[in-house]
């Protein structure tokens, strides 16, 4: 399938919006925050094009003010999973047929709307239901999103050029067709991008999608099905679900017509189902497509030549903007012995000014981590910390959940490179620091890269012989290896992300590569002189 005279726009990076005191954009987003936290809404299911209501329903409150309620949603049965099923086989009968620049047409129409009308709105929904700050969701919410929505109709206008050679005698050419069946997307809590990305970006190609956002999501998730719709998306293309997880997971798994999963989420949860889809191998039509992002246990590596300022600030930010709930944020940092002290002082420094508390004050830095949950599990890890004698708390350790579930920025100094908490996934506002002795810099790289993960990672250092030699040891140790920066913040179509071992399947969202996953190609051949004759020259006569 050729681009033929069709072009699409230049994919270019939408500009973040400041948000300082004064601005336009800051006093809409805060008018919009406090219009959708003092109004409630019931999210439906969306199958089929149906906006469908179960009478089973679930409350939905900022973390940061969870007694709260910002509405309800509701809760799928077996039978609602079906059917959802059932819609996105049948709109796949046209959608996969449909022109891809109709379809291109749609996704740059969705993205045209987040970046003008629904900008406040979707800013302030992830603000509500995640508790970011404003930057944190500008940064996902609006800007990645459009970002994945514009550079994915380049990259499917790539895909589409990109033909075999042919000859005067047969002309070849290549058709991405969409995969037979459908698409089950699953959609983490942190990333409102994420959760319009993994169902967007099948779907562009002409799949169908069985789409389950997070719990912890829902609300925001609802903004991107209302910007779906306006943009022109058909009935059954995309279907959004909410309920059991295991139900629905096992549901859609046991369908021969189960195509493939674009999944964000744990490690556990991802290869039990991996273990499940090899299970029911012989059910399906075809081979599913397996896309996963999981866990990650992201590092940072200051060699001895490192600027102490710029360490410090890559912790600070790396560690503690959105509350260390980013896939890729650091929480596990590795300190030349002879900068500690250096970095230690600034670090601090930064940590003491950090406020924390609801995000409509646009003076926090660090807001609520998602749920009781989370919460609950990083104040057994800081109280462990308190009373084990390999570690030492050197800022934070609070908390508080009697208004929402505030975790301080807290900095666990150890002396075990294997301490409990430099090798358990945490998704909280907590860094463990190892000072390493400056001469055995070659040991802490096996040090770093002893790791069941591989998602991200960053090395600071002024000499070049040492990034060098990090590069080359840490080749497996992060799928988005950062030098002189934070391993956070990729950008889509800079930074394509993604990582590998327990981090996931590494198939890079934000990039062509992802795109190709969805598409199963078939060759055309086209003979313009059919042959006649079996018989070859060397045959004589």
């Amino acid at each position: 399938m050729s681009k033929g005279f069709f072009e699409v726009p230049v994919a270019i990076n939408e500009p973040v919006k400041s948000y300082a005191p004064g601005t336009p954009e800051r006093e809409e987003v805060l008018k919009t925050y406090k219009e959708l936290y003092n109004s409630t809404i019931d999210v439906p299911l969306y199958i089929n094009g149906e906006k469908v209501e179960t009478g089973n329903t679930r409350t939905m409150s900022p973390p940061h003010d969870h007694r709260h309620a910002l509405g309800t949603y509701q809760l799928a049965e077996k039978s609602n999973i079906e059917d959802a099923i059932s819609g996105a086989l049948e709109a796949r009968k046209k959608w996969s047929q449909m022109p891809w620049e109709h379809r291109a047409a749609i996704f740059l129409k969705a993205a045209e709307l987040i970046q003008g009308p629904y900008r406040a709105k979707i800013n302030a929904a992830t603000m509500l239901a995640q508790s970011k700050n404003i930057y944190q969701a500008e940064i996902d919410s609006a800007c990645e999103l459009i970002d994945f929505l514009r550079f994915n109709v380049q990259y499917m206008s790539e895909i589409y050029t990109e033909q075999p050679e042919s000859s005067s005698a047969a002309w070849n050419r290549v058709e991405h067709r969409p995969l037979e069946g459908f698409i089950y997307a699953i959609t983490p809590f942190n990333f409102t991008a994420i959760a319009g990305n993994l169902p967007a970006a099948p779907a562009l190609m002409g799949n169908t999608v069985v789409w389950k956002p997070s719990d912890s999501q829902v609300y925001s998730a609802q903004v991107i099905m209302e910007v779906f719709e306006e943009a022109g998306v058909p009935k059954g293309v995309i279907n959004m679900v909410m309920g059991d997880p295991v139900m629905i997971t096992d549901t859609v798994l046991a369908s021969p017509d189960f195509a493939g999963i674009h999944f964000t989420g744990s490690t556990h949860v991802f290869k039990d189902i991996w273990a499940k889809i090899g299970g029911n191998i012989h059910t399906y039509k075809t081979y599913p497509r397996i896309v996963g992002e999981t866990g990650g246990k992201d590092f940072i590596l200051a060699h001895p030549t490192a600027n102490a300022k710029q360490v410090a600030t890559a912790i600070s930010r790396g560690a503690f903007e959105f509350q260390g709930q980013k896939c890729s944020a650091a929480s596990r940092v590795y300190v030349a012995k002879s900068i500690w002290n250096e970095v230690k002082d600034f670090l601090l420094e930064d940590i003491k000014s950090f406020k924390m508390g609801s995000p409509e004050d646009m003076s926090n830095f660090i807001t609520a981590v998602i749920h009781e949950g989370s919460f609950d599990k990083l104040a057994k890890y800081i109280d462990q910390a308190k009373n084990d004698a390999e570690a030492e708390i050197i800022a934070g350790s609070n908390y508080d959940k009697s208004t929402g579930y505030f975790v301080e920025p807290t900095v666990i100094l150890t002396t075990n490179p294997k301490y409990t908490t430099m090798t358990t996934e945490l998704f909280g506002p907590v860094v463990t620091i190892y000072v390493y002795e400056d001469q055995n810099w070659s040991e802490t790289l096996k040090l770093v890269d002893d790791c069941e993960y591989a998602l991200t990672g960053a090395v600071l250092a002024k000499d070049r012989y040492a990034i060098t030699e990090a590069t080359q040891a840490l080749q497996n140790a992060a799928g988005n290896f950062y030098i002189n920066d934070k391993p956070t913040g990729a950008v889509v179509g800079q930074q394509p992300f993604g990582g590998a071992r327990a981090s996931g399947t590494n198939d890079k969202a934000g990039s062509i590569l992802n795109l190709l996953r969805w598409v199963s190609p078939r060759l055309i051949k086209e003979t313009f002189v059919t042959p006649v004759d079996y018989r070859y020259p060397f045959l004589g006569e």
